[in-house]
């Protein structure tokens, strides 16, 4: 929904400005039903990592914490940047070591007469789902894009989305969802005021 892996991966803290905020990654699983939808991980990736994951429950837990870790870094750079506010340093270093760390993951291929980068798919390490969502974050910060990153409109949402619209003006993470509701309390909104 937010565009960009990073951003989407923010937003697995739902409801994070509440006083109740909502956990998505819950357990190591998690992390990777991220990847696979978000389509950073392959199935076989998928089907790896979860395999060791089962073997290794120590190491998922610890991937899980970077998970988190991560998150709360790149969460606290991208409202900062959002809000016009200063960006927190350490918010930044956390996030910086992540982005050193999928670099060294990172490798050129060529593919039909062009070059990519790509990261190992062949890869073990726990922490593989957290490579590509580090260098989204990296990308979309150090890019003129940045500055069309919004946070949704609706008070009760708050997600983070890159505004790929053609004048910049979008509002909700989801029209369908959080602008839809919008519409709907304005239209009642107004029907109340004219006793209807």
């Amino acid at each position: 929904m937010g565009g960009p892996a990073c951003l989407d991966f923010v937003n697995t803290l739902d409801d994070r400005f509440s006083g109740e905020p909502k956990e998505m990654l819950k357990e190591y699983g998690d992390l990777l039903r991220f990847g696979e939808d978000s389509g950073i991980l392959t199935d076989a990736q998928v089907d790896r990592l979860m395999a060791r994951g089962v073997k290794h429950r120590d190491e998922g837990r610890r991937a899980l914490v970077n998970a988190i870790r991560m998150r709360e870094a790149m969460s606290d750079v991208f409202y900062a940047a959002l809000w016009k506010k200063p960006v927190p340093s350490e918010a930044l270093g956390v996030l910086n070591g992540f982005v050193q760390e999928a670099g060294q993951h990172l490798q050129l291929v060529e593919a039909g007469g062009r070059f990519e980068w790509k990261f190992d798919e062949a890869a073990d390490e726990m922490d593989a789902p957290l490579w590509p969502i580090a260098r989204s974050a990296a990308e979309l910060l150090a890019s003129d894009q940045v500055e069309y990153v919004r946070a949704c409109a609706s008070k009760t949402c708050e997600w983070l989305f890159l505004d790929e619209s053609k004048n910049h003006r979008r509002r909700w993470c989801d029209m369908t969802k959080c602008g839809n509701r919008a519409k709907v309390r304005r239209f009642y909104s107004r029907r109340k005021k004219e006793g209807v």
